[in-house]
């Protein structure tokens, strides 16, 4: 039974929609100039994002403890540091520079505090007053060497410093920067972080001495200038590719143009999408326009060969236009579908990050296929009619002989195809044995830039700038302070430090040790935590705590109740850092709320909540949460893109043989990843369910052509031989189109964007190789098995 008489009320829908969109041509082009107009204003309202990606939805408890941290005590990833290594930095010309430094990055607008072995100070009681006094070790630049001695000897007699802003040989030598957190999150960084290079460099060439650059904020910037970059490039590369292509195959400078125009409008529009929904550009939103471009020519495509094609027939413009949105209309709105469907299965992720990218990116699909379908039948409405030399492409020779070579394959050599494509199973579902899971913080970026030579600098000398923290709720006022708390949490401490990835803790532990040094006259045998008869002596001093709410403030909330240790990690990528997540969180878990001595657990209203967070842990946990929800994102896109084909063919039996041409693409690119060891990370997971809903549009064009075919009384194998040949020019102009397209991205300075392009190029051409063969071959195969009752299905 055909589509119209199974769904009456569809019969004449295309038909309407093609004379709406033909009778109301000046209409249409004033409508959509406005929104078009509209777009390019929201366009220049688009800001970069340079925050942290944002994975970990807000329900999940990772998530909102690390919110809460940020809450009180701000942010822990707005540390830019300068590194540098000489054993000259004591010397006065060299020491008085990297004073100087310090001095001048103060005066930037955006930077909050500055520190560095020039800007330290000690401890010193006063016993009348009952208070500490902190005094400068280095008030004003030194005019002597002999000044610059004295300062040396002070700071090297403080171990707390130690590891922090010198390496524990002394030759490594760090400065931190501080970002007002207001401007760390706004566009204002770039000039900021521009700002604080200029000067290091200024030092560096002053003395001779190369200076390193890393932390959260310089990260960031840095990865998004480059993002910024890619934007653009990749625009300029995506009408390049598909000019050329456009051309080579069509051979009319005015069909490309038109062609292009359209895109450029839905790339337009996919911007403007990003501000309308208050969104910014991240490194996946970023990639939309380009991928607009991509996937929006095919449509042009399909309804420019049909509109060709159906001229040569009647050698009527506005009938062969007519019948072009009736044909191609309801096609192209399906694969669009398909295509839609494969981006906003990421909306149901619950990460923001995903759920940006698969809302703008499906809508501004559906938007560019609608488009498509009004502008281009308008636009060539206007035109002058095709000369012959214009549709020769629909006769192209070589193309031919492929499809011929096609259609005697899918006739003559399923058993063998069937065998070669068992064979690649195997070996595929063999190499996705060997996939492993695993991300970093910059390994998108090659080995060679100076953002990522620079943190294994940085790694190398201070161990690394990923923050670690343990927040610390005593549930008491004031328990903080609590000396039980305290021999907790130096015994926590004791565990973290057999973690050589990690630094030294800082901490209300680590704070009263470097006091109580002070407190006995300075002597370094005296840094360590003092009893409980000690602590009470400290308490009498009001400097300790009251005097310096400021130094406080890092470690503890206003009441004392919460506290925190805070450590930084060296970019030991995801599966490390899980490990050493889970072992830490069970150790803290024991060390705070197991009684040893009775051997239980406290109860529950006794316990303290010590958890771990930062974003070294919001990263993996991210991670983790992606890979697993982009799988069953991926399950998804095929279990819908299945019911939309269900829709289609009302036979489960095609539903099921149109489903496994595009999912063998899928399975052989995880082969393929796991034999090159490309790990699956959030970049390349992406390539599943984006890959499936674009491949799906091939079996769409297929299947529609080839039931139009089967409706006409053909028999299974007519009909499959005129689909080869009359769609299989259209899919293989399409398939070069998306491959080179997403080829584009191998140019990328991120190598999770070069393994997406690379893999969703040679996936979609997989798709397609197996959507002219196999999809048919299967047809073919249950034609000689079930010939009238799959021709009666079908119908």
């Amino acid at each position: 039974m055909s589509s119209k008489k199974r769904f009456p009320f569809l019969q004449n829908f295309w038909e309407k929609v093609a004379d709406v969109i033909l009778k109301n041509r000046i209409a249409w082009i004033v409508v959509i100039s406005i929104i078009t107009g509209f777009m390019v204003y929201m366009t220049t309202q688009l800001q970069l994002s340079y925050e942290l990606p944002k994975i970990l939805p807000q329900s999940d408890e990772h998530y909102q403890r690390y919110e809460a941290f940020k809450d009180r005590y701000g942010e822990d990833g707005n540390v830019m540091v300068i590194a540098i290594k000489t054993d000259d930095i004591y010397s006065l010309d060299t020491y008085n520079k990297w004073f100087d430094l310090g001095q001048d990055l103060k005066k930037i607008d955006g930077i909050k505090n500055i520190a560095s072995i020039c800007n330290l100070f000690e401890i010193r009681p006063d016993e009348v007053q009952k208070k500490f006094n902190f005094i400068p070790i280095s008030p004003e630049k030194p005019n002597t060497q002999a000044e610059v001695d004295t300062i040396k000897s002070k700071i090297n007699k403080y171990p707390f410093y130690k590891g922090f802003l010198f390496s524990d040989d002394g030759t490594a030598h760090l400065m931190a920067v501080t970002f007002d957190q207001e401007k760390m999150n706004s566009k204002s960084r770039m000039s900021i972080t521009q700002g604080v290079e200029d000067l290091a460099q200024a030092f560096g060439e002053s003395t001779g001495i190369k200076p390193h650059y890393s932390g959260m904020p310089f990260v960031r910037t840095n990865f998004m200038s480059k993002v910024s970059l890619e934007v653009a490039k990749f625009m300029i590369l995506a009408f390049l590719v598909t000019a050329i292509i456009l051309f080579l195959f069509f051979r009319s400078f005015r069909v490309v143009f038109f062609a292009l125009l359209v895109i450029a409008i839905s790339v337009l529009w996919s911007v403007g999408l990003i501000q309308i929904f208050g969104y910014k550009i991240t490194l996946l939103t970023g990639l939309v326009p380009s991928i607009i471009v991509v996937i929006g020519i095919p449509n042009s495509i399909f309804l420019i060969n049909k509109y060709q094609e159906e001229y040569l027939k009647c050698k009527n413009q506005i009938k062969a236009l007519k019948i072009s949105i009736e044909k191609i209309g309801k096609t192209t709105f399906i694969a669009n579908l398909t295509t839609f469907i494969g981006f906003f299965v990421f909306y149901f992720t619950g990460s923001p990050l995903l759920l940006e990218f698969g809302l703008v990116a499906s809508i501004a699909v559906m938007a560019t296929w609608a488009l498509s379908l009004i502008l281009i039948p308008i636009i060539f409405s206007y035109n002058p009619k095709p000369k012959a030399k214009h549709v020769r492409h629909l006769d192209n020779k070589n193309i031919s002989k492929f499809l011929e070579k096609v259609d005697f394959i899918v006739h003559n050599r399923r058993s063998m195809l069937y065998w070669i494509i068992g064979v690649l199973i195997v070996l595929s579902v063999f190499g996705m044995t060997k996939i492993k899971s695993i991300g970093h913080l910059v390994d998108d970026l090659p080995a060679n830039d100076p953002v990522f030579t620079d943190l294994k600098f940085i790694e190398e000398n201070f161990k690394g700038i990923v923050p670690i923290e343990v927040s610390i709720d005593t549930k008491t006022e004031n328990g903080a302070l609590d000396p039980e708390v305290l021999t907790k949490i130096r015994l926590v401490q004791r565990e973290f430090a057999k973690y050589p990835e990690l630094t030294k803790p800082i901490s209300i532990v680590e704070a009263i040790k470097f006091v109580y040094q002070g407190y006995r006259g300075g002597d370094e045998k005296y840094y360590r935590l003092p009893g409980a008869l000690e602590l009470n002596k400290l308490a009498a001093y009001s400097g300790m705590v009251d005097g310096n709410e400021k130094l406080m403030s890092s470690f503890m909330d206003s009441t004392r109740r919460y506290t925190r240790i805070s450590y930084q990690s060296g970019d030991v990528g995801t599966v490390r850092m899980g490990e050493m997540i889970a072992a830490l969180q069970a150790k803290t878990d024991t060390i705070f709320n197991y009684d040893s001595e009775f051997e239980e657990w406290l109860a529950e209203e006794e316990q303290i909540d010590a958890k771990l967070t930062g974003n070294g842990v919001v990263f993996t946990k991210g991670n983790d949460y992606l890979l697993s929800n982009l799988r069953d994102s991926t399950i998804l896109a095929i279990i819908l893109v299945s019911l939309v084909m269900a829709t289609q063919f009302l036979n489960a039996r095609t539903v099921l043989i149109s489903t496994i041409p595009s999912i063998i693409p899928l399975i052989i690119t995880a082969g393929i990843m796991g034999f090159f060891a490309i790990p699956l990370k959030p970049t390349t997971i992406l390539i599943f369910s984006i890959a499936f809903g674009i491949a799906s549009d091939g079996t769409i064009y297929f299947l529609t052509k080839y039931k139009e075919e089967i409706e006409s009384g053909k028999t299974i194998s007519e009909a499959v031989s005129e689909t080869i040949k009359l769609s299989g020019i259209s899919m293989f102009y399409t398939a070069i189109i998306l491959f080179f397209g997403f080829g584009i991205y191998v140019v990328s300075g991120f190598k999770g964007t070069v393994f997406l392009g690379l893999l969703v190029s040679m996936t979609l051409l997989i798709g397609m190789i197996s959507n002219l063969i196999l999809l048919p071959s299967f047809l073919m195969t249950l034609d000689n098995r079930q010939s009238k009752k799959l021709d009666k299905a079908v119908k």
